[in-house]
């Protein structure tokens, strides 16, 4: 007999068949999504929700522009995150970030063909964007051992087939990041392989109106995360018996709570373990009075990567008078980048140009200025004036782009570091910070 929908568990059941973003209110749907408990918190701050069919054809459209703008006749990709661009699937996704098993060919009439893993190909079968799901994308080590070059032969054979199918004699194909064995089998096969990840990045840079609303939606979930990091913090450093492991943990665990996936990093340090950053978070024991920092380096709901800094003084004494002053330099520091972002301003005026660190900064600054920031953290890049290579960086700023702007404010050999960082859209006549969560008003008085 037909299960009626009606008759199933629904995620909501306050709804119909679908849940606000357009996905099925499924309880034991296949698509992985956000939870209950974010959707309801989006609802009371009054949040849209993105429509993710529209998303998924949007982020399409973008890549089948950019290889016909390039005269590719497909872009082949590897990379867990421009999979989940194409085609907005998981599976495995950190596993098989050093175990390639899955790929993704787009080619330049649309046509688009995953490789999964020849047991869960039911984990694709939601979106009707993708037209074929094959298998026989793995040709790593480890499960193909001395054999790999065969394999990959194999697979080259396939992208062939589906190439000559759809992109008819156009043999140039892009590829993101591919092992020896499969680049070799491409070349043999006669594919010119060019370099997919300048046209992943460059189409990823640029955000469409609901990537923006999903990337509102996701915000407010870390934010939410932080909140509650914070007050465990607060709560509980005092004993004395917590640990950094202790405080990361609960951002995880909230993150994971809201539907969110991973964080990419594990960078929350305290006390003098943040001088120099750097430091992944440890058993070290905090103590009270003291500073925690952290960078969430968070990919959320949606599957969209939230990546802010704060720095907290964590205890009922005052912090030093250095500290304050290091965190006034660092906000000057961003906020001063960040009025500087609008549509056609160039990535070198972003880099010679601005508020400079002081000399007793400089040495220990951050890695840049800032970084684009989607999925992942992305193109473009903006580094410090000692960066700066001619050729590397010679774009523009467009409007649809996300930016984190960074600051690491840390004195040479001192004991502590201040580490802030927003993430700002780029509007048609500037930016918009995108970050609401306070700063410590105990490190930065009003």
């Amino acid at each position: 007999m037909t299960d009626h929908y009606s008759a199933r568990r629904k995620i909501d059941p306050s709804r119909g068949d679908r849940l606000g973003d357009g996905t099925p209110n499924d309880n034991d749907r296949v698509e992985i999504g956000p939870t209950q408990l974010a959707f309801r918190e989006w609802e009371a701050a009054g949040l849209t929700l993105p429509n993710l069919a529209r998303m998924r054809e949007d982020r399409l459209r973008r890549l089948v522009a950019a290889l016909q703008a390039r005269d590719y006749g497909g872009v082949l990709m590897f990379d867990p995150m421009n999979i989940r661009y194409a085609t907005d699937t998981t599976n495995m996704q950190l596993w098989n970030a050093h175990n390639p098993f899955r790929a993704c060919l787009v080619c330049a009439d649309g046509h688009m063909v995953i490789w999964e893993y020849k047991n869960a190909p039911f984990l694709v079968s939601f979106n009707p964007l993708v037209k074929e799901i094959r298998s026989g994308a793995s040709f790593f080590y480890a499960v193909s051992g001395d054999l790999g070059g065969r394999d990959a032969d194999a697979f080259a054979g396939q992208i062939d087939e589906v190439m000559r199918a759809h992109a008819g004699a156009n043999r140039r194909l892009a590829v993101d990041k591919i092992q020896i064995h499969g680049l070799r089998a491409l070349e043999r096969a006669g594919f010119d392989v060019l370099e997919g990840e300048e046209l992943t990045e460059r189409t990823r840079a640029i955000k469409g109106p609901d990537e923006v609303i999903a990337m509102r939606c996701a915000m407010h979930a870390c934010q939410a995360s932080i909140a509650e990091m914070e007050e465990f913090t607060r709560q509980n450093v005092p004993s004395g018996t917590v640990s950094e492991d202790d405080i990361w943990a609960e951002l995880h665990k909230s993150n994971i709570r809201r539907g969110g996936e991973w964080i990419e990093t594990r960078l929350l340090a305290s006390g003098p373990r943040t001088n120099p950053w750097f430091q992944e978070c440890g058993p070290r024991v905090v103590q009270p009075n003291e500073i925690v920092a952290f960078d969430t380096d968070l990919i959320g709901a949606y599957g969209i990567c939230i990546d802010i800094s704060r720095t907290w003084w964590v205890g009922d004494a005052r912090p030093t008078n250095a500290m304050v002053s290091a965190m006034a330099h660092a906000l000057d520091h961003i906020r001063d980048h960040q009025a500087r972002l609008k549509p056609g301003v160039t990535i070198r005026e972003l880099v010679q140009e601005g508020h400079r660190l002081e000399d007793r900064y400089w040495k220990q600054k951050y890695s840049c200025k800032m970084h684009g920031v989607g999925l992942c953290d992305e193109w473009p890049y903006v580094p410090y004036p000692d960066g700066w290579a001619k050729g590397a960086f010679d774009h523009s700023i467009e409007e649809g782009m996300v930016i984190c702007v960074e600051a690491l404010v840390s004195p040479e050999g001192g004991d502590f570091s201040i580490k802030i960082e927003d993430q700002v859209l780029v509007t048609a006549t500037g930016c918009e910070n995108l970050t609401t969560y306070p700063f410590d008003p105990r490190l930065a008085p009003a």
